[in-house]
């Protein structure tokens, strides 16, 4: 048996307690969901129990494998949990629904350096960033787009995208994520 992770290490517990509720709850096995969303065997276990820390881009590969927003995984909104993946800083301000759709609204921050990918979300996800400072290269891998401060970018982002710092200058930004209701033949 593994020891406790240390009381800073709480969030990842939390995490990982979500996204095994969620996995068993659509009756995927450990390794179903390991194989879809391209991460190792062990480390889904270890993020299931705690005792690693998810990156962001593993967070949204999970996520989007079992069909459900990643504030699905995080803590509340009161929280302000801040998810952290190769370029991106990326701090959850609120989740809100409508008839149609949940939103999550981030603050984000890209550093310089190498890009980061994101994997593809569910069907009809899109992404819409506002940058405030710098210059962000974002969107599909294959067209990505380009935007300044005070500039709009918009996608979909059901297929790999990437987020890129252009230049020295650290990119600040807001992200708006959109995830489309799924309706059930159930209701």
């Amino acid at each position: 048996m593994a020891a406790a992770p240390p009381a800073g290490d709480r969030t990842a517990e939390a995490v990982g307690r979500r996204i095994r509720a969620l996995r068993e709850e659509r009756e995927m096995s450990l390794s179903t969901l390991a194989r879809l969303a391209g991460v190792g065997k062990a480390t889904l276990s270890g993020l299931e129990n705690g005792t690693r820390n998810p990156t962001l881009e593993t967070l949204y590969a999970i996520t989007a494998q079992l069909g459900v927003p990643l504030t699905a995984v995080l803590s509340g909104p009161a929280e302000t949990p801040t998810v952290r993946g190769t370029a991106v800083g990326a701090t959850l301000l609120e989740v809100f629904s409508d008839t149609d759709a949940t939103y999550e609204l981030y603050r984000m921050r890209v550093s310089p350096g190498p890009a980061q990918l994101s994997p593809a979300h569910q069907a009809g996800v899109t992404e819409h960033v506002t940058v405030f400072s710098g210059v962000l290269r974002a969107g599909p891998v294959d067209a990505p787009l380009t935007a300044g401060p005070g500039e709009y970018l918009r996608w979909v982002s059901d297929v790999p995208h990437s987020y890129a710092a252009v230049g020295d200058e650290v990119v600040r930004a807001s992200l708006l994520l959109r995830y489309p209701r799924v309706t059930t033949v159930d209701g």
